[in-house]
C-alpha cells in the first residue's frame, strides 16, 4: 500500500514521491501519498501532482487494492516510474480537518451529556451533519448544545492521533461511538482520535491539533428524524 502521509503529518501540504502505477481511468497509485482519501464521513482531497512542466489535477480517490487516485477528466497523468511532486488544496483539507474534528467534538458532547450514541453523518468543508439516538431533547438543547461545543473548542483541548494494537483499542469503552454501522475493527491495529478528556473513538480522519484550532461552531438546526433520532446541523466559523 502508498506510505499515508496524511497520517504521519497531516499539516504536510506538498511532498516528492514516485508514480508506481498510472492510468487515466483507473487512477494513479503513488509511493508515497499525502491525500486523504476519503472514508469515515471525510471527503477525499483535491490537489495536484506537478511533472515535468505538467500538472495533472486530482479530483478524487478509488479504495481498492490500493488507493488510486482519480486525475480530472482529460488532464494528462504522469507515465510509471516518473518522479512527481503531490501537492494537497491546501484551504479544502485545513477546513475539512476542522469540520471533522468539530464533529467528534460535538459527538463527545452528546455522549457525555445524553449518553446518545450516532446513527448517521456527513461533512463537507465548513459544515455538517450528525444524527444521534436521541428520543427526547430538553428545551433550550439547540442553544446549550452550542454552548457547551465551544465550551470544549475554548478549553484548545490536545487531539492527538495514535495507532494502538487491536487487543489495546477494544479495551477502550468508548471505542465505537455508531449505534449501528461500525468501523473496520478486524485489523490487528487500530487508530483511535483522543480530544484529551473528552472523547475517545477510532477514526481515520484528519484532525486539526487541538480543539481551539476548529474556531466557532453554530449549531444552525436540530431535527426529528423519526422517533428516535435527532439530526444536529453544525457550520463552522470561515476562518480562526
Amino acid at each position: 500500500m502508498s506510505a499515508r502521509l496524511d497520517w504521519e503529518d497531516p499539516t504536510l501540504r506538498e511532498w516528492d514521491c514516485t508514480v508506481l502505477s498510472s492510468d487515466p481511468e483507473a487512477g494513479i497509485v503513488l509511493d508515497r501519498s499525502a491525500f486523504y482519501p476519503g472514508g469515515g464521513g471525510q471527503p477525499p482531497d483535491h490537489g495536484v501532482l506537478l511533472w515535468q512542466g505538467v500538472q495533472t489535477r486530482i479530483v478524487d480517490t478509488r479504495k481498492g487494492d490500493d488507493f488510486y487516485l482519480i486525475p480530472a477528466p482529460g488532464d494528462p497523468v504522469p507515465p510509471t516510474g516518473a518522479t512527481v511532486r503531490g501537492a494537497i488544496d491546501d484551504d479544502r483539507r485545513s477546513t475539512l480537518m476542522r469540520t471533522h474534528s468539530g464533529l467528534h467534538i460535538l459527538c463527545g458532547t452528546v455522549f457525555r451529556d445524553f449518553g446518545a450514541l450516532v446513527t448517521g453523518g456527513n461533512m463537507q468543508p465548513g459544515e455538517a451533519r450528525m444524527d444521534f439516538n436521541l428520543p427526547e431533547v430538553p428545551p433550550g438543547f439547540k442553544q446549550a448544545l452550542e454552548d457547551a461545543v465551544n465550551a470544549e473548542i475554548a478549553a484548545d483541548r490536545k487531539i492527538v492521533a495514535r495507532v494502538l494494537p487491536r487487543e489495546e483499542a477494544l479495551l477502550i469503552p468508548t471505542l465505537v461511538r455508531t449505534q449501528d454501522a461500525l468501523p473496520p475493527l478486524e485489523q490487528p491495529e487500530i487508530r483511535v482520535i483522543d480530544i484529551v478528556g473528552l472523547d475517545v473513538q477510532a477514526d481515520g480522519g484528519t484532525h486539526v491539533a487541538s480543539t481551539g484550532q476548529v474556531g466557532h461552531v453554530e449549531v444552525v438546526k436540530v431535527e426529528s428524524k423519526g422517533r428516535q433520532n435527532r439530526r444536529v446541523r453544525i457550520r463552522l466559523s470561515p476562518g480562526i
